[in-house]
C-alpha cells in the first residue's frame, strides 16, 4: 500500500486558502502548524492510501486543532484518505450536547457521537479527591476502540502534542521508574488498532494561540479538568519554569526522545551488555 508521503521525510503540504478572518500573523501560524503536522505524518508514515481516520474529538483546543489540520492536509495530500470525527459523550453534568454536532455540521464533516455514561462509573468507583484520569482514560479508550473496530477504522488520531509527550516522560520517570513517553504512532495492546498522534511536533502554546484565533467552541472537562494538584499539573509547572529560565528546553528534551542511544542507558533488554568483550 503506498505511503502517505512520496519520499521519506517529505512533509505533507496544503494549498488550502487562508482561513477567513485570520490576520497575516495568524495565517503564518496556521501554515507553520500544517507544516509540523505534515512532517510528523511523513516521518512516522502515519496515514496511507485508503485509510479511514477516526479523529477523536473531545471539544478541547487540541482535538479541534488536530481536526482542522487534517482537514487542511486532506485537500492536497498525495494519497486519498477519509476522516470521521468521533466524540464520546460521557454524560458529564452540564455537557452541552449540541455544540460539537452543530460545529461539525457547519464544516460538513462526517461525525458520530458515542453515548456512554462513564461519568457515573468513574465518580462511583474513585473516592472524592482522588485522581480520576487513569480510569476515565481507560474507559474512554475502550469505548473508542470498540467503535473503531466495528466501523472499519484503520487509524485512530489523538490530539496529544509535544508537551503532552514530554510531560508523560517525566511522569513515568518520577512516579513510575520508567523511561517511557508517548509514541507518535503505535499499535494498541490488542493489536487491532494503529493509533497516531499527528500533533507530536507541535508545542501546546502554539495550539492555544491557534485555537484562540479560530475561536473554537471549547467544551471544558468537568470530570478531571477541575481537579487540582495532580501529578501532571506539577510536571507541567516544572517544565514551564524551565522554559522561562531556559527557552527551548522542552524542545531539546523532545529531540532527545528521537535520538536514543540504548548502549548509554542500562536496560539489558535493549542492549547486549553481557555479550560485550574487549579486543584480543
Amino acid at each position: 500500500m503506498p505511503a502517505m508521503h512520496p519520499a521519506p521525510a517529505t512533509p505533507l503540504t496544503s494549498n488550502r486558502p487562508p482561513v477567513p478572518g485570520l490576520s497575516s500573523t495568524q495565517r503564518r501560524l496556521a501554515a507553520h502548524l500544517r507544516g509540523q503536522v505534515g512532517k510528523a505524518i511523513a516521518d512516522y508514515r502515519m496515514i496511507e492510501e485508503g485509510d479511514r481516520v477516526m479523529v477523536c474529538l473531545s471539544g478541547g483546543k487540541d482535538s479541534y486543532t488536530l481536526l482542522d489540520m487534517l482537514l487542511s492536509l486532506q485537500r492536497s495530500a498525495p494519497v486519498k484518505f477519509s476522516l470521521i470525527a468521533v466524540n464520546l459523550d460521557q454524560k458529564q453534568p452540564g455537557f452541552p450536547p449540541q455544540v460539537l454536532p452543530d460545529y461539525l455540521r457547519s464544516l460538513g464533516v462526517d461525525f458520530h457521537v458515542i453515548e456512554q455514561d462513564t461519568y457515573s462509573v468513574v465518580t462511583r468507583l474513585i473516592p472524592e479527591g482522588r485522581t480520576m484520569c487513569s480510569l476515565c482514560s481507560r474507559m474512554r479508550r475502550g469505548a473508542l476502540y470498540k467503535w473503531a473496530a466495528e466501523n472499519g477504522i484503520t487509524r485512530i488520531a489523538l490530539g496529544h502534542h509535544r508537551d503532552d509527550i514530554v510531560e508523560t516522560l517525566f511522569l513515568n520517570l518520577f512516579f513510575g521508574g520508567k523511561l517511557k513517553a508517548m509514541a507518535p504512532k503505535l499499535k494498541s495492546e490488542d493489536g487491532r488498532h494503529i493509533v497516531i498522534r499527528p500533533l507530536a511536533y507541535v508545542a501546546e502554546r502554539e495550539i492555544a494561540r491557534y485555537a484562540r484565533a479560530r475561536a473554537f467552541p471549547i467544551i471544558p472537562c468537568n470530570l478531571c479538568g477541575s481537579q487540582e494538584n495532580l501529578q501532571r499539573n506539577a510536571i507541567k509547572q516544572m517544565l514551564a519554569d524551565w522554559e522561562r529560565s531556559h527557552p527551548g528546553r522542552t524542545e531539546s528534551i523532545f529531540s532527545a526522545l528521537r535520538n536514543v542511544e540504548p548502549a548509554a542507558l542500562a536496560d539489558a533488554r535493549l542492549f547486549d551488555f553481557a555479550g560485550l568483550r574487549g579486543e584480543p
